[in-house]
This record gives structure tokens, sequence and C-alpha cells, in this order.
């Protein structure tokens, strides 16, 4: 149960971690990994912290953080919250015409998710209770994992060290063209073997005949599912064709907003597994209604999320508080904000990540480890 607290400070700061092999999508291509990291203080001293999606546009991390120190935080700071969700439902009341005006919706959606996210931690930390005890979850030691954002160039390599370290599931970028995605697929079922579990990512490549084609030729590789196929904003009945051709479950969820989006898409049948991003919309306080809506309909749930340590240990604790046989998304491009932010950081071990036992999100940002990448606003 959680006791009242009030605000006394809300700010969001930028890290930006350069990298030497860009990631590379059907869409972009992203040089550097970015993070918006949220604060929030309460006037007993307690602190929570949270991520807010920024992964695009390229320019788009400094303008989140600029919506929550500007924007947001003048609408909490001061107030007193009987329960985290109570933030959530403010913020989102207060801007959603904002966000009609400005047709900024999803950054504030994403601004407000990392709010949220750093509430539910400060109200845990608070009670004492690790995240997803707090949530109303099951004791947890661990969850299934996977290393994704493999890049179209030589994926075996990169993957292959992630095995290394644990994994066992590993998931392809691919709409780069038909021979080089069933060949990589190919490579990559070659050099992990027929134990490894692999998934593939459109990242809403295709149109819906040529989504239906590729489903098909990846009939006989085994696959868990196919991302994003199509735009998420593709009519449902362009979902429900396709999911009456493809031999190979389909995953989409990152790029919806609000619970009806969701509601609908798991009402389609047509999306076997839902995969809300909690940076990007929703935070826990919309997410873990996603996520209940998702198993109670037989669907599996699997957060989506790339970026730093908050966000990944946020998407954690919600897959333990829901439960079901859903597997955590973890970068397995090289990202010193992963670890830095999140310390200490979970354990991965014969392809499950270990769940933190402290209270809240059970890790914090290594300042210090983080200087380097500071970005001023």
């Amino acid at each position: 149960m959680s006791e009242p607290f009030r605000l006394t400070a809300l700010t969001a700061r930028v890290f930006r971690y350069p990298l030497a092999a860009p990631v590379r999508t059907s869409f972009g291509v992203m040089a550097d990994r970015p993070a918006v990291l949220v604060e929030a203080r309460s006037a007993d001293g307690a602190r929570g912290f949270g991520e807010a999606w920024c992964n695009f546009p390229s320019v788009g991390a400094e303008h989140r953080a600029r919506l929550v120190n500007k924007v947001c935080a003048p609408l909490l700071i001061g107030r007193e919250l009987a329960f985290p969700a109570q933030g959530f439902r403010h913020l989102t009341k207060a801007l959603c015409v904002l966000a009609l005006q400005s047709g900024e919706d999803g950054p504030l959606a994403q601004a407000i998710a990392g709010i949220d996210i750093a509430l539910w931690d400060l109200a845990a930390r608070r009670a004492g209770e690790p995240l997803h005890r707090f949530l109303g979850g099951a004791p947890a030691t661990s969850v299934g994992a996977y290393a994704s954002g493999l890049n179209p160039e030589a994926p075996e390599l990169l993957a292959l060290r992630r095995a290394g370290e644990g994994h066992t599931a590993f998931k392809l970028k691919v709409g780069f063209g038909e021979d080089k995605d069933l060949a990589n697929v190919r490579r990559l079922r070659e050099a992990l073997g027929d134990g490894a579990r692999l998934m593939v990512d459109a990242n809403q490549a295709w149109e819906v005949g040529e989504a239906a084609r590729m489903a098909e030729l990846f009939a006989d590789e085994d696959l868990d599912w196919l991302e994003e196929p199509m735009r998420a904003d593709a009519p449902r009945e362009d979902w429900r064709a396709l999911a009456a051709r493809s031999p190979v479950p389909l995953a989409a969820g990152e790029n919806l907003r609000g619970a009806d989006a969701f509601q609908a898409m798991i009402d389609s049948g047509a999306v076997a597994v839902i995969q809300p991003d909690i940076a990007k919309w929703g935070g826990f306080s919309g997410c873990l209604e996603v996520a209940k809506a998702a198993l109670a309909a037989g669907r599996r749930y699997c957060p989506h999320f790339l970026g730093g340590g908050i966000g990944l240990a946020a998407s954690l604790h919600l897959l333990a508080a829901a439960g079901g046989d859903g597997l955590l998304e973890v970068d397995a491009n090289d990202n010193a904000l992963r670890e830095a932010m999140a310390q200490p950081f979970p354990a991965l071990s014969a392809g499950r990540m270990a769940v933190p036992a402290g209270p809240g999100l059970g890790v914090e940002p290594d300042f210090s480890a983080l200087e380097a990448y500071d970005i001023a606003l």
C-alpha cells in the first residue's frame, strides 16, 4: 500500500554514449545511444528514478528532457500524491489539450512515462519493497531475457559474444531485402545452433503483401515471432489478413499509445506477442494493465525496451509483476548507459536475468561513471 507523498523536485538529464558501430534499423541509423534520466524527490528525502524513451529523432533526447523540466515538473512539484498513478493521471489530463494543440502527443507521453517510472520507484523505496512486489506481483528471482538489436552486418559475431555471456535467445533486425534477411537468419541459426531461440524485427518496413511474403519465407526458420512487419497504424483488417497468412506469430505494440489502442490490438486476435514500451507510453501505471489484459486474453506479454539501465530495470520489474512466460528485451549492442545507469547491474545466466531484490527498482545510477556522457541542456 502506497503512503501519500509530496514532490519537492522533478528533474531530467540527458546522457549520450557514442557508438563505434551505429545501430541500423529499416528506417534509420543511431550514431549514439541517448538516455533521458528522470529523478523525483519527496518532502521526506526519498527519491526515485525513471527513464523517458528518446531514441528518435537524433535530436529528441534534449527535447524530452525539457518537456519534463519545463512543462511537466511545474504541474507536480508541491503536489501531494496519494499513490503513484495519480501523477500519471493528473499529467495526462492536464496536458491532453496541449498534446493536441502542439501535435506532440508522443514526446509528452514519453516524458510522462519517465516521470511515472520515477514516482513508482520512489513510492516502492519508501515502502521498502522491490517494485515487482509493490505492484502486486508474486516473488520472483529472475525473468527470461533475449539479446536484441542485432545489426544486419555479420549479426552472428555479436550474437556469439552475447551467447558467451549467457544469452540463449536473440532478435535480428530485418527489412534490408529478402536475400539479406534470409541469409542473416540462417547464419544466426548455423552459428548459434538449434537450441537458440530466434526472433526478427522489421521495424514497420513492409506493406501487407510484402509482409505476408516475408512471413511465408520465414516459415522454416523456427522463429519465435515476427515483430512490427507493418506500420503500427496499419488497418486492423490488414493485421488480421497478415496473421491469417503468417506461419510465424506476430508481435507489436511499442508504437501504440493508450489503453484503448492496446485493447483493440489484443481484441483483433492478430498479434500474439504484445509489446508496450514502459518508457514510451504509460510507465507502470499504463503498461501493467496492458500486460494483464494481454495475458488474460491468452497473448504473450514481452516488454519492448532499448535504452539506458533505468528503463531496462523498470521493464524487468514490470515483467516480473505481470507474470507469464514473456522475455525481457536486452540491447545486445555496447551501451555504457545501460550498466552505469543501473548499479548493481542485474546478473544474466542461462538466458535469465536476475530480478533486483532491493527496494524500488533495486538499482541506482552511478553518476561518476555517467559524468563523461552528460549533455548540458
